[in-house]
């Protein structure tokens, strides 16, 4: 069986932590507002190192799987990789987010600004993924 590509999970950790920073601060008026929080308040607004922390090992987790089932499915394409991350977006964090909407009362708004997040994140995921095993087994 081959193996997880320890770089392209990197790399593409990285990136996703941009995108997401680039999605946040795109929305950031909104999301404090919706979560109570004034967005001028730099201590209520700043996240600390623990939460960055937790946020990279979130990242690990989800991208290590994501090579994973890659691997054990075969997919070595942009079209494939970037099909099968819409499917996980729809079949976790969407279905999740809406469970929080209907039973926890979140507000549509803060949910969609996280599953837009969450969208885009398993879609470069994907993608990077795909794209460096394509790479890797023309080269092999």
């Amino acid at each position: 069986m081959k193996k997880i590509n320890y770089w392209a999970v990197l790399v593409a950790i990285l990136i996703t932590f941009i995108a997401s920073a680039i999605w946040y601060a795109a929305f950031a008026h909104q999301y404090f507002e919706l979560r109570g929080i004034n967005p001028n308040d730099q201590a209520a607004t700043a996240m600390s190192g623990w939460q960055i922390l937790v946020i990279f090992g979130r990242h690990l987790i989800v991208t290590l799987v994501i090579a994973y089932a890659f691997i054990r499915m075969g997919i070595t394409t942009l079209k494939e990789g970037l099909g099968m991350s819409f499917l996980f977006w729809l079949g976790f964090p969407a279905v999740l987010l809406i469970g929080s909407v209907v039973s926890d009362k979140v507000p549509f708004e803060l949910a969609a600004i996280h599953g837009g997040d969450w969208l885009i994140k398993l879609l470069v995921i994907g993608a990077i993924l795909a794209l460096w095993r394509k790479k890797v087994e023309k080269g092999a």
